[in-house]
């Protein structure tokens, strides 16, 4: 029997990059996943249909985020695609909070349609989704909030974004305290230089080069390696963790 077998759980942004690989680790451990999409079904549907093709469950569950009512309306949609697809009774034990977008902006270009709009994505959505959430997730469940390397490492080129992922990371400790006597741990995965389309920067080999001499293996990071600690965080092996920031950037910056 797989770790996670008779256990639910939801991965926003779940239709690609991290978030797909997450949803199929989660997968195969034996968990029926629900998708989270804001805009892209087709993404979504080719993910739920590569775990199912693997042998796992899943279905898809689409809600924009970063506007009013997003964690109502997903939670709607959640409660519908769970009770299709047979899920182990109404409710939820594994939420990864990793939908986000990114704003590739220094201090001076950012303008405050973009500020709003990062965290209203970034912050806001995961904090009412977890709210909302609270009365559907069981007794010993997990929270795992998705943030970054750039709240440990400074990163002028997009600071607002770092100051969204730093706002989890203190959601992360206070919710852990507050959740504790219910079993529910809560804890922060960072990644750091990640290969997926949100960083197409890393299509130019100088760029490539530079973005992987950051971590101590000299390399991107996969997505893979994100999939795998989230994991580990959402299995029992990990029932004496919360309230921890568990870096996943390959080591990146040491001793700098």
């Amino acid at each position: 029997m797989s770790g996670l077998t008779g256990r639910t759980a939801l991965v926003t942004g779940g239709s690609r990059g991290i978030g797909r690989s997450i949803a199929q680790r989660l997968a195969a451990d034996g968990a029926l996943v629900a998708v989270h999409y804001g805009s892209n079904e087709p993404a979504a549907k080719e993910t739920v249909a590569g775990i199912e093709a693997a042998g796992g469950r899943a279905f898809a569950v689409g809600a924009e985020l970063g506007v009013p009512g997003d964690a109502a309306a997903l939670w709607a949609a959640f409660d519908e695609g769970l009770e299709r697809h047979g899920g182990a009774g109404p409710g939820l034990d594994i939420l990864v909070n990793n939908a986000g977008i990114t704003l590739p902006r220094q201090i001076a270009d950012v303008t405050e349609e973009d500020y709003d709009r990062v965290f209203a994505v970034n912050v806001r959505a995961p904090f009412f989704l977890i709210q909302q959430g609270l009365e559907r997730l069981r007794d010993g469940g997990r929270i795992i909030n998705v943030s970054s390397g750039a709240t440990r490492i400074a990163f002028p080129r997009t600071i607002a974004y770092s100051m969204t992922k730093g706002a989890l990371d203190t959601l992360t400790l206070t919710l852990a305290q507050a959740l504790g006597a219910r079993g529910i741990t809560v804890n922060t995965v960072a990644p750091g230089i990640v290969d997926t389309e949100i960083n197409p920067t890393l299509r130019d080999p100088r760029i490539r080069a530079e973005l992987a001499s950051f971590s101590v293996f000299d390399r991107i990071g996969e997505p893979s390696d994100i999939a795998d600690v989230v994991a580990f965080v959402a299995g029992d092996g990990a029932r004496w963790i919360t309230g921890q920031y568990l870096d996943a950037t390959g080591g990146a910056h040491l001793g700098v």
